[in-house]
């Protein structure tokens, strides 16, 4: 049974970020979508944004991630929690090829830095690689491909990726997006010196924000469905 008071090293390292929580609240604050809802969640990691969309009264709930850790740990959650869950361990849309959703989250790594590891942390958290597109691109190419006729998809977007160029995407594919909200999420000096340099010295005072040492960032949420169809 999973137990939330003795987190294995797998679980701490798969803890919430603030992006989870900026994400579970923009789900909570429209519980009607999600409601009957056939829901895919593409990085699923711990199994908490499954566990919410469950409790929110999804119809049925699927998840992907790459790590083994992350499947565990995520199916150890949803069962003690009693939620009936599909995860999947593959490559972003390899495992649920040829299926479709009405409603898909991700909370991806789009961190624009290079390989490296985050202390307490898995070793392919956060970095997007050195544009922070390596993942986000691929998952809005294939989205259209797995949304039912009237699908969505709830994501995080850091306001310092080329929000334009997401559009422009997803305008390829016959998709609209909109920010729904905007938040500051605080990025630790760790991360920070690993952030591309010239993306930082790009951003910084427009959606990087220092006050001394204490360093925040911009992130959206974007809810994401077909042209013409927001709401």
């Amino acid at each position: 049974m999973f137990d939330a008071h003795k987190p294995s090293p797998a679980v701490a390292a798969l803890r919430p970020s603030e992006y989870t929580a900026a994400l579970v609240h923009a789900l909570r604050a429209e519980p009607r979508r999600v409601r009957g809802a056939r829901v895919l969640e593409i990085g699923c990691g711990s199994g908490v944004i499954l566990a919410v969309l469950g409790s929110l009264g999804a119809a049925s709930l699927c998840g992907v991630d790459i790590e083994d850790d992350a499947i565990a740990t995520g199916r150890a959650l949803l069962q003690d929690l009693g939620h009936e869950a599909e995860i999947y361990r593959g490559d972003m849309w390899q495992p649920v090829a040829g299926r479709r959703f009405d409603l898909v989250v991700a909370n991806l790594p789009h961190f624009p830095m290079d390989h490296f590891e985050v202390a307490g942390r898995l070793s392919t958290w956060s970095s997007g690689g050195i544009d922070g597109r390596e993942l986000l691109d691929p998952f809005l190419e294939g989205l259209s491909d797995h949304f039912t006729a009237y699908g969505r998809a709830l994501i995080t977007h850091n306001a310092f990726i080329d929000v334009e160029r997401s559009r422009r995407i997803l305008e390829r594919h016959g998709l609209a997006m909109h920010i729904v909200r905007t938040v500051l999420v605080h990025i630790s000096k760790e991360k920070i010196d690993l952030m591309t340099p010239s993306i930082l010295q790009a951003e910084e005072g427009r959606s990087v924000h220092r006050y001394g040492p204490h360093i925040f960032a911009d992130m959206h949420i974007v809810e994401i469905a077909a042209a013409g169809t927001r709401g």
